[in-house]
C-alpha cells in the first residue's frame, strides 16, 4: 500500500494559467536555465549571463513571494518556471512541489502529496530538503518517503514511485538529478540506502545500487554518526556516462547506464561516517569533504575497482562541511559551517591558499558566474566575492533579514533566493 497521497493544491487562477502554459511552457531546458540542484551540469557554475552583485531585502529585488515553511532545498529555474519544495505543516505532513512565473513570482501551481505519519527530521533540517530536477519536459521531485513524482511543466501527474520508508533522525536532504533520458537518486540516510535510475518518462526502474549498512542507519558498527545527503555528480569517462555520489564508506562512480560500480575509493574517518556534501571534480581528480568535521582527501578516478590507493592528498580535522564548493582552474572554493569561512585550495597539494571568516555559518552550495562567486550565509547574507587563489577579493554582502540554508539559482540573468519565508528573485 502506498505510504502517501496525492492531493491537488491550485492557484485561484490555475485554470487560466494553464492555458497559457499550454503555449508558453514544455521546450527543453536551455542553456540559460539552472535545472537541477547544483545547476544544469551539478558543478555549481551557470552557463551563461551576467548576474547582479548587490541588492537588499528592499534594493533590487524583481520581487519576492512567501513560502508555507521553511525548507533547505534550493529552487531551479527551467523555461521560465522556478521550482521549489516546500511542505504546508510543521510535521511535514504535506509535501508539496510549487512553481512560480520567474518574470513576475505570480504562483502557477502547486502539487502536493500527503503522508499519514511524521517522519523524524533534525531542527536544522525542516522538511522539504530536496530540490527538484527538471529536463524541460518535465520536473521530477523527491519527497523521501512520501515518494518520488513527476510531472509536466503545467503540474499534471506524470508518475510516482512510493521506494518505501526513509527513515532518519536527521531526516534527508538529497536531490534527484536527471542525466539524459533517466532519473538518478541517491535515496539515503537511513536503514535502506541505495542509488537508482528510473526511466525519466515512466518512472520505471531501469537499475538499482543497493549500499551496504553496517549499523542501523543512524550509527555504524563502531557507535558513531552515519549517513549520507549527497547528490550524485555526472561525469563522462571514455565517452560514457558516470555518475560519482558519496555514500556513508565509500564514494561510488556508477554507470548510468547499466548500474555498474565503475571503482569506489573508501572513505575513513574518525569523526563517523557521514556525506554531507557532493564530491567536486575537475578533469581527472575528485575532491571530497567529509562531514561532522572529518577529512578532506583528493584522488585520481583513474581505473577500476577499488582505487582507494589513488589518494593525491588528505587534510584531517577540517571546517564542517554541508554545502558544496567548487573546482575552477585548479583551485578549491569551499564553505565551513563550524568554523564558519570560506577557503582556497590548491587542487594539486591541498595547500590552504587563503581563508576568510565569517560571522554566519555556511549550510548553502557555491554558485559562480564567470569569476564570481555567490555564497549565501544562514543569516541570509549572500557573500559575492572573486575568484581569486591569491587572496579573499570581496564585491559585495547582501543581507535578506531572513535565514536560510539553501544554494543560489543563477538562471538569465537573474539570481533566485529561498529563504525560510520567502522566495526572492534578484535582478
Amino acid at each position: 500500500m502506498s505510504r502517501f497521497r496525492v492531493v491537488f493544491f491550485s492557484a485561484a487562477f490555475f485554470g487560466f494559467v494553464c492555458l497559457c502554459q499550454v503555449l508558453i511552457c514544455g521546450g527543453e531546458a536551455t542553456a540559460g536555465d539552472w535545472s537541477q540542484f547544483r545547476g544544469t551540469n551539478v558543478d555549481g557554475v551557470a552557463s551563461t549571463g551576467d548576474y547582479p552583485t548587490e541588492w537588499s531585502a528592499t534594493e533590487n529585488v524583481r520581487w519576492s513571494v512567501a513560502l508555507p515553511q521553511p525548507g533547505n532545498g534550493s529552487p531551479i529555474v527551467v523555461d521560465g518556471n522556478v521550482f521549489v519544495c516546500s511542505v504546508e505543516d510543521p510535521k511535514g505532513l504535506a509535501r508539496s512541489l510549487l512553481c512560480f512565473d520567474a518574470d513576475n513570482g505570480r504562483q502557477r501551481w502547486s502539487r502536493t502529496v500527503t503522508l499519514a505519519e511524521e517522519m523524524p527530521t533534525h531542527k536544522t533540517n525542516p522538511y522539504a530538503g530536496g530540490t527538484p530536477a527538471s529536463d524541460g519536459k518535465r520536473v521530477v521531485v523527491w519527497h523521501a518517503t512520501a515518494g518520488l513524482h513527476a510531472y509536466n511543466m503545467n503540474g499534471d501527474p506524470l508518475w510516482s514511485r512510493d521506494l518505501g520508508e526513509f527513515r532518519h533522525m536527521w531526516g534527508y536532504g538529497s536531490s534527484p538529478i536527471i542525466v539524459g533520458d533517466r532519473v538518478i537518486l541517491n535515496s539515503g540516510p537511513g536503514k535502506q540506502v541505495f542509488v537508482a535510475a528510473f526511466d525519466v518518462e515512466s518512472g520505471e526502474t531501469l537499475w538499482r545500487h543497493d549500499e551496504p549498512v553496517a549499523g542501523d542507519g543512524e550509527r555504524n558498527a563502531e557507535g558513531k554518526y552515519m549517513g549520507t545527503w549527497s547528490t550524485p555528480v555526472p561525469i563522462q569517462r571514455d565517452g560514457r556516462p558516470l555518475v560519482v555520489v558519496a555514500m556513508h564508506e565509500r564514494i561510488l562512480a556508477l554507470d548510468v547506464q547499466t548500474g555498474d560500480v565503475e571503482w569506489f575509493f573508501r572513505v575513513k574517518s574518525d569523526r563517523g561516517d557521514l556525506a554531507y556534501s557532493s564530491p567536486i571534480i575537475e578533469g581527472n581528480l575528485c575532491v571530497f569533504n567529509a562531514g561532522f568535521k572529518g577529512p578532506t582527501m583528493a584522488f585520481e578516478m583513474k581505473g577500476q575497482g577499488d582505487i582507494t590507493g589513488q589518494q593525491v592528498w588528505r587534510i584531517e580535522n577540517n571546517p564542517q562541511s554541508i554545502g558544496t564548493g567548487v573546482i575552477r582552474n585548479g583551485f578549491v572554493y569551499r564553505l565551513g559551517a563550524g568554523p564558519n569561512l570560506i577557503e582556497c585550495l590548491d587542487l594539486k597539494s591541498g595547500k590552504t591558499q587563503w581563508q576568510q571568516r565569517n560571522k554566519a555559518a555556511f549550510w548553502g552550495s557555491i554558485a559562480v558566474a564567470d569569476q564570481t562567486a555567490y555564497a549565501t550565509d544562514q543569516s541570509g547574507n549572500t557573500i559575492v566575492f572573486r575568484l581569486s587563489p591569491d587572496e579573499f577579493v570581496p564585491i559585495a554582502q547582501n543581507p535578506l533579514d531572513d535565514s536560510s540554508n539553501a544554494t543560489p539559482a543563477l538562471a538569465a540573468g537573474s539570481i533566485y533566493l529561498r529563504t525560510n519565508q520567502k522566495l526572492w528573485c534578484v535582478e
